[in-house]
């Protein structure tokens, strides 16, 4: 007699269906989170240094800023203009000369924003045409209105258009992501997790460091500051997700993946100035790691003169954060998947009270 084979289960009509509408919900989620702060942003409020006669200085500003496009910030004279670029505290300058027909200058920081560099090429541009009438009204030759643009803080030769760098971060929040899924579900125990996350984090930092600043050329600066840069920023991701797993299971790696890549990556303002963005999200994504990590490296690489202790202790921050989840959450720390038992070291059990009597 033949035997009676079952058929396989299948899921519900309904339910495939459901499933199918739900996952395309959730790409319209994750488009909306990458999309939504440049769709939102707008050319405003960047600072730029200014220097020059009260009247010219007015004049420009009125002409310059008609739309909210600067936020300017006074300036003693030229060499004042150049220190506040190199301290990041403006993306560029104008300076004004003694008279209405003297050239101005333009002053550049690419290697800040090519965004805003490009902004003030085009006031350059439109300078150079105000003072040309003024020349000609004045019976002289425009061709004499030349302004000139001086890049203060210039990008890598081998990083002309600012790509490279602007596109570092996206790798950097996934290899900060993936170190900590890893050890979450390969690694058991919390205190292994973090020594784990740790020695990754000197690794990763260490090969970072040499692909982007020692082969590709896009960074500059001191090679070990750099690595311990991108390190603490692998550690920051690593542990917050760690740590995350530890307190709320499987869940967790969830919330470290949003968190990072759909909250913190497009609100980094990597290729923008985060003043561009939506008020207050510009701002609060300086506090997040992909945020402070790019803020952190780039002003390492071409502005050594700048203060970066906020973006050292926001991602110190996120260290500590994510070790205290870990520690609050040691009871989660059971594998999240089944690991080979040769991985696993098993403690000795304390012998009970009967036993030791026994053996006394």
């Amino acid at each position: 007699m033949a035997a009676i084979t079952t058929p396989p289960p299948h899921t519900k009509w309904p339910v495939a269906a459901l499933t199918g509408v739900l996952a395309s919900v959730l790409l319209a989620v994750v488009v909306l989170a990458f999309l939504w702060p440049s769709k939102t942003a707008e050319t405003r409020n960047l600072p730029v240094g200014i220097t020059g006669p009260a009247a010219s200085v007015a004049a420009v500003e009125n002409a310059a800023n008609a739309s909210g496009t600067f936020d300017f910030v006074a300036a003693d004279d030229r060499a004042d203009a150049v220190d506040q670029i190199k301290k990041r505290e403006t993306y560029g300058a104008i300076v004004l000369g003694a008279s209405p027909t003297d050239a101005p200058e333009v002053l550049t920081a690419p290697a800040g924003s090519a965004v805003a560099a490009q902004i003030l090429n085009g006031v350059a541009t439109q300078l150079q045409a105000q003072r040309a009438q003024l020349i000609t009204a004045a019976g002289g030759n425009p061709a004499t209105a030349k302004v000139t643009v001086t890049a203060v803080a210039p990008l890598s030769a081998s990083d002309p258009a600012g790509t490279g760098l602007a596109a570092a971060s996206f790798p950097l929040a996934i290899g900060g992501m993936m170190g900590g899924i890893i050890i979450s579900l390969l690694v058991v125990g919390v205190i292994r997790r973090l020594v784990a996350a740790a020695g990754f984090a000197v690794a990763a930092g260490l090969v970072l460091a040499f692909i982007m600043q020692t082969w590709f050329q896009y960074l500059l600066g001191d090679f070990w500051v750099t690595a311990l840069a991108m390190g603490l920023t692998m550690l920051a991701t690593s542990a917050f997700i760690i740590g995350c797993t530890s307190l709320l299971g499987r869940a967790g790696i969830g919330v470290g993946a949003v968190v990072t890549m759909f909250i913190g990556n497009p609100l980094a303002a990597a290729a923008t100035p985060w003043q561009f963005l939506a008020e207050p999200w510009g701002a609060i994504g300086q506090y997040l790691v992909p945020g402070a990590s790019g803020a952190l490296i780039r002003t390492l690489s071409y502005f050594p003169d700048a203060n970066t202790a906020q973006q050292w202790w926001t991602l110190v921050a996120w260290v500590v954060g994510g070790v205290v989840l870990a520690l609050v959450g040691h009871f989660r720390a059971q594998p999240s998947m089944h690991v080979p038992e040769s991985t696993i070291e098993h403690e000795s059990a304390a012998p009970s009270a009967a036993e030791r009597g026994a053996v006394a």
